[in-house]
């Protein structure tokens, strides 16, 4: 029989440390939505076509990968638990895969054919790399606790941890590494500080993911120890993805998060361009956007508490909406002529549109992690078994589709409307950047769409959820009478 002595609330401490590892899955998706495609595209020299499809080749990857590691963790028996091992495990691959990902060899010594294998080949082992951790520490938070509110708590650790890593890495490249030089007046185009960030940046993960296994070690005999597995293992991962897949009430929330992280990715990936050749930004004032993107990380916190008046899901339907409201409306304007011309006074309007899109896109990731997890106990009570591995896997894999269908879509916009490699802002054509900003609004407005079609069918609310608990405590009892009264007999 499952047994856990998993509390209603945590420790602070261990909230904190969980929470951090989470910095190197925010610097991860910060280089590959805003950096990746402009720095192999427009300085490696590679087509964006070729680009988006080498991420997306990758995220194909994930797809096999990430089922597999979280059902290898939901059957690990180890001293360290069913998670804590992918863990400890992952921190050094992940910082030598991020760090070679920035560093291909030159075309002369291999090509473009060889970059692009390069790329390939680093981006897949980036992304198996960051998996093993990201899918077994999300797990974690089904496991930590079943109370409703508390996993949106342990969320929102998570996903404030997931924002400083991108907007802090952000800022610091923007600021430290990506800086205009007397050969490069555009500093997100400077070559050579790319090496660096990347330096910097691998160290950093490495360190995040280490203190964050380390700091959540002590809870590890309070985790969750179900029945020793029996069967094929792969018998077993095939009928899981069956069930989970063909739910739903999951497949609602899947599939909200896929849509709505495919918006994330179009507007990181497409918006470092729109910034540098429609608003003709420079390193200095995306650092500066960057930087005040650190006031809708703080409000995502705050408005994520709405969640316990309004519910979780009423709570994101809004969300999607300002989010997509902040992001066409801008831009809309800017096609007519309306935005302001002066840098100052556009450099407002972009500092609030984006202030309102982080706070949308953060506070709507940490509640639909916390929808994620409450699906845990629907599966036990209809399934009889518990599959946060399977059930978190499918999920942070599609939250990775922020960093691939995202770029992949982002590349085949670049590659239709035939926007030029190694670029600047003064030699690209007017018509091209228009073309390429009003393919970015119906994009956003699409997926924005579809993310609420399919969150409008997930049904669990704080009283079913109530009731869930209510029925597996009410199970757990009714098994324990009949063993008490099998042994009797």
């Amino acid at each position: 029989m499952s047994t856990s002595t998993a509390v209603a609330k945590l420790p602070f401490r261990n909230k904190l440390a969980y929470g951090l590892g989470s910095i190197a899955f925010g610097i991860k998706d910060h280089g590959f939505n805003t950096f990746l495609m402009l720095y192999y595209n427009q300085i490696v020299g590679l087509p964006a076509a070729w680009v988006g499809t080498a991420i997306m080749i990758s995220m194909l990857f994930d797809a096999v990968v990430d089922p597999l590691i979280g059902h290898s963790s939901d059957r690990l028996r180890s001293r360290w638990g069913r998670r804590h091992p992918f863990m400890y495990a992952s921190a050094i691959p992940i910082a030598v895969a991020f760090y070679l990902l920035w560093n291909p060899p030159a075309a002369e010594w291999m090509g473009q054919m060889g970059q692009m294998a390069w790329l390939l080949a680093t981006s897949i082992a980036v992304r198996i790399a960051i998996a093993l951790y990201e899918i077994p520490s999300a797990t974690l938070m089904a496991e930590f606790t079943n109370d409703y509110d508390e996993r949106t708590s342990l969320a929102t650790y998570r996903s404030l941890f997931f924002a400083i890593g991108m907007v802090g890495m952000g800022v610091i490249a923007l600021k430290v590494f990506l800086v205009p030089t007397a050969e490069q007046p555009v500093g997100q185009l400077n070559a050579a500080g790319y090496t660096q960030y990347a330096l910097a940046a691998a160290g950093i993960m490495l360190f995040s993911v280490l203190i964050s296994t380390w700091g959540t070690h002590s809870r590890i005999p309070t985790l969750l120890v179900p029945d020793k597995p029996s069967g094929s293992g792969y018998a077993e991962l095939w009928r899981g993805l069956k069930t989970i897949l063909s739910d739903s009430t999951y497949a609602s929330v899947l599939l909200f998060a896929l849509f709505f992280s495919i918006v994330g990715g179009l507007a990181t990936g497409l918006g470092v361009y729109v910034n540098t050749f429609f608003w003709r930004l420079n390193s200095e004032h995306l650092a500066s956007i960057a930087g005040a993107t650190g006031l809708g990380v703080i409000l995502a916190l705050v408005v994520v508490q709405l969640s316990k008046r309004f519910g979780k899901k009423e709570t994101v339907i809004v969300l999607v909406f300002i989010a997509l409201l902040s992001s066409v409306i801008p831009l809309s304007l800017g096609l007519m002529g309306l935005m302001p011309k002066e840098i100052p006074a556009l450099l407002n309007w972009l500092l609030v549109k984006n202030i309102l899109l982080v706070t949308c896109m953060l506070a709507a990731i940490i509640l639909s992690a916390s929808m994620a997890a409450d699906v845990s106990e629907h599966f036990q009570l209809k399934t009889g078994k518990r599959m946060e591995g399977l059930i978190f896997a499918a999920f942070v894999m599609v939250m990775k589709a922020v960093s691939g269908v995202g770029v992949f879509l982002s590349g085949l916009v670049l590659a239709f409307v035939k926007f030029p490699e190694k670029a600047t802002p003064e030699t690209v054509d007017p018509a091209i950047v228009h073309q390429l900003v009003v393919i970015f609004v119906i994009g956003i407005t699409s997926f924005c769409v579809f993310s609420l079609i399919a969150l409008s069918f997930y049904p669990i609310t704080r009283a079913k959820h109530r009731q869930m608990l209510a029925d597996l405590e009410a199970r757990k009892l009714g098994e324990s009478q009949l063993a008490t009264a099998t042994v009797s007999a």
